[in-house]
């Protein structure tokens, strides 16, 4: 919705905030009233943007690897001290339970540390020249040197922890950024960039624009000077970044439709507890949330109930209680997505066994069975709190069922045979494979991303300083 002139100054550009001619409200997905207006950015505020960040880099870069791990130490040092301000407004604008986004400021100053002690570990290493014939007079070395200016464009489910995971590892490799948060929750966002200017940052070194992406997206990545677009989203908008960025380094998450494999051997009250918790965790606003549970067939009705019956344990409402366990979706619309793809898949057959209900943006926690394979509660990225089991007989056929999909990032498996792990381990299709464990477990020192066509890059903070880093040879000739 365009609002009027008077918006927050919202657009941080040459190191300095800065309104623009029209801007967007930003509503409490739980309550509806507006938290704040936010400026609309332009093309032009995103040409100005990569300039500023060419400058910021070259003044970025300048500095020691000490340097700049100072600066993320000082921040990490920062956001812990504020962490429960940002917590709060991480609830407020995206509806995630007061608990969940204080465990999200928690591993976002993880970040930050993690990204500071990395800075000083990018090194390279000699090279054997003379390992050929005709290099025995030549003596080098590599190195690790920034890409320069990196486009990050970021989602609304966890806008302070996956801002750091770009904003920290760009930094620490001495590349500038103009960040994009989401439409729905940039607000968090404009804290952690104030927070990193006040811990020393150089001040163009950290551009960003809020506003509609469909305005100025497009600008912006297929700038010039932009050398690498870091994006977190859906697929849609990945394909449009992809066509409009050119030819330059492209990193993408594009979500997944997460499987999870429950064998007869396992601990099913165990599997249960963490496939409720990885399935409703963040409303299931999740990439790698449980989403597709399949149930070895003679534990197929002792788990399900386990499940179900968790299921209806779990407190929804008002995401700043303590109490509760589910907050809203990030809107009514989403809400009303989910409600409609479980109304398709019920007149194709499907049985509701928990939920598929909403009060306004609050969807009720949704478990389905006798999902065709086809539906796309199946076969699509849920992205909400609604999971569908499914019994097995084989375990490679489970296993072929979970592999179905062209996106994946997280699968797993919960069993007590250590030849099924390992088997598991080998033919899932997936950039991780959590044992008895749910497929939302991350840890943000890993290696993340996507698998077959989501397959476009790692975050994690070591493995994303190197993604934004290129190698310069320096070769001797001492004949």
């Amino acid at each position: 919705m365009l609002m009027p002139v008077e918006v927050k100054r919202s657009l941080l550009v040459g190191g300095v905030w800065r309104g623009a001619a029209t801007g967007m409200a930003i509503d409490n997905p739980f309550t509806g009233e507006v938290i704040d207006r936010v400026a609309c950015a332009t093309p032009a505020d995103a040409a100005d943007a990569v300039a500023s960040a060419v400058r910021g880099q070259r003044a970025l870069a300048a500095l020691s690897a000490a340097a700049r791990a100072a600066i993320l130490h000082c921040a990490a040092d920062a956001l812990a001290a504020r962490s429960a301000r940002f917590a709060a407004m991480i609830t407020a604008e995206t509806g995630k339970t007061i608990t969940a986004s204080a465990k999200e400021a928690a591993r976002a100053v993880n970040t930050l540390r993690l990204s500071a002690e990395e800075a000083g570990r990018l090194t390279g290493e000699t090279v054997a020249f003379d390992s050929f014939a005709g290099g025995e007079a030549r003596s080098g070395y590599y190195v690790h040197e920034p890409v320069g200016v990196i486009a990050a464009i970021t989602p609304f489910n966890d806008p302070l922890n996956l801002a750091c995971h770009k904003l920290g590892p760009a930094i620490a490799a001495g590349n500038a950024v103009v960040l994009k948060p989401a439409d729905q929750a940039p607000l968090t966002a404009i804290m952690l960039a104030e927070l990193l200017l006040e811990a020393g940052l150089p001040a163009e070194a950290l551009n960003l624009l809020t506003g509609h992406g469909r305005d100025f997206g497009d600008a912006l990545v297929a700038a010039e000077d932009v050398a690498m677009v870091s994006f977190t989203g859906g697929e849609r908008v990945g394909a449009q970044i992809a066509h409009a960025a050119g030819i330059k380094r492209i990193g993408m998450e594009l979500g997944a439709n997460s499987p999870v494999i429950v064998a007869a051997s396992a601990d099913l009250a165990r599997a249960a507890d963490a496939c409720v918790s990885g399935a409703f965790w963040a409303a299931g606003q999740n990439c790698i949330g449980v989403q597709r549970i399949f149930i070895q067939r003679t534990a197929y009705a002792a788990f399900r109930d386990l499940f179900v019956a968790r299921t209806a344990k779990l407190v929804v409402g008002d995401p700043m209680a303590a109490e509760t366990d589910i907050g809203p979706m990030i809107s009514e619309r989403d809400a009303q997505r989910l409600l409609d793809w479980t109304a398709e898949a019920v007149a194709a057959g499907a049985h509701v066994l928990a939920g598929g209900r909403r009060d306004g943006a609050l969807l009720h926690p949704t478990v389905l069975e006798a999902v065709p394979a086809d539906a796309r509660l199946a076969c699509q990225e849920a992205f909400g709190p609604v999971v569908s089991l499914f019994p097995y007989d084989d375990l490679d056929a489970a296993i072929a069922a979970a592999n179905a999909g062209d996106y994946a990032i997280h699968a797993a498996i919960f069993t007590e045979s250590v030849r099924e792990a390992h088997h598991a381990a080998r033919m899932l299709q997936a950039a991780g494979v959590m044992i008895n464990d749910s497929t939302d477990y991350r840890l943000d020192a890993m290696p993340f991303g996507g698998a077959k066509r989501g397959n476009m890059g790692r975050e994690g903070v070591r493995f994303a300083i190197r993604e934004m880093s290129q190698t310069k040879v320096v070769c001797f000739n001492h004949g």
